[in-house]
């Protein structure tokens, strides 16, 4: 695969607003996610799921995740459950994505506004940055808890536009899943896939967006300075 793969999209705009999500995308946590799932499924009396269908089923919110595993009439106690053991684990196995300080350094040197949007509750996103020290670099963070809709429904990102004041060709919005790819479409801004995360690499190239990238050190060469 070559480094950054370009589909339809072009960059006319200079871009002025980059917006993340969290996940797979600037932190690992992965590792959290799945020791919280399967001590819930153990609690429970489920059987341990495997570490790649858990991986597969992140990024839609904690009550689809879990609903993943467990049965529907199960989720609400499982949710419970979950999020008491995943407020520890999210302490201690976490860490950030290469190149992931370096680029948010570089984004705020370089005049960039900078934002999160997640389907992570509030609580659990506070705590990873609280815990990896990047609140410092967002001007915006929005999850899907306090919103009627999370991804793929476009509301957390036109949101978060509007809130900083900038135009929808002015933002891209940087993920590590097909979601990710739907809802900047959605939103009508352009969408910048990182292979390797949550959805498989022949599921974001169908979604078709702006670019694919391995790192986010690539970043680089998509997102000049603002003053260039």
């Amino acid at each position: 695969m070559k480094l950054a793969l370009g589909f339809l999209w072009k960059m006319q705009d200079k871009i002025k607003l980059v917006i993340f999500d969290l996940d797979g995308t600037l932190v690992d946590a992965y590792q959290a996610i799945i020791k919280s799932v399967n001590f819930t499924l153990s609690e429970m009396g489920y059987p341990e799921a495997s570490r790649l269908r858990i991986r597969r089923a992140v990024g839609w919110g904690d009550k689809r995740l879990l609903g993943v595993f467990v049965k529907e009439k199960d989720i609400e106690y499982a949710l419970v459950i979950y999020r008491r053991h995943h407020r520890l684990s999210l302490k201690s196995s976490i860490k950030l994505l290469p190149y992931a300080n370096k680029i948010l350094r570089y984004l705020t040197k370089n005049g960039f506004k900078i934002a999160i949007a997640s389907n992570r509750p509030t609580e659990f996103t506070g705590i990873i940055l609280r815990r990896l020290a990047l609140k410092k670099y967002f001007d915006y963070v929005l999850c899907a808890d306090r919103l009627a809709q999370g991804k793929p429904h476009p509301e957390i990102l036109l949101k978060i536009i509007k809130k900083l004041k900038v135009r929808p060709a002015e933002v891209v919005y940087v993920g590590d899943m097909a979601i990710d790819v739907k809802t900047a479409q959605a939103a009508g801004i352009k969408p910048i896939a990182i292979s390797g995360g949550s959805s498989p690499l022949d599921e974001i190239k169908k979604a078709r967006p702006f670019r694919i990238i391995k790192s986010l050190a690539f970043l680089k060469k998509i997102l000049p300075p603002i003053s260039a």
